[in-house]
């Protein structure tokens, strides 16, 4: 089963930061990818949800821009999925 993707909410760098159409029933969360490497990020109150492929390093750099682009998550996730 092929799942379809929201569009991009955001690219930083190397990161494309997304949230997956058929989560709406979760928590506010988004998606980062890079590469074949995978995260998932909570947005309420910001956490690592999963990882595939990071380094630890990594994912402090990718949690400070999920961080510094909270709102702009949130609002993206509402706007997409309701409150």
């Amino acid at each position: 089963m092929r799942v379809s993707r929201v569009p991009t909410v955001k690219r930083i760098g190397p990161y494309r930061f997304f949230f997956y159409s058929n989560e709406g029933s979760e928590p506010p969360h988004s998606h980062v990818e890079r590469e074949e490497n995978l995260a998932k990020f909570w947005l309420e109150v910001v956490a690592l949800a999963s990882n595939s492929g990071f380094s630890a390093g990594e994912l402090r750099k990718i949690e400070k821009l999920v961080t510094d682009n909270q709102v702009e998550f949130l609002e993206a996730w509402h706007d997409y999925f309701g409150r």
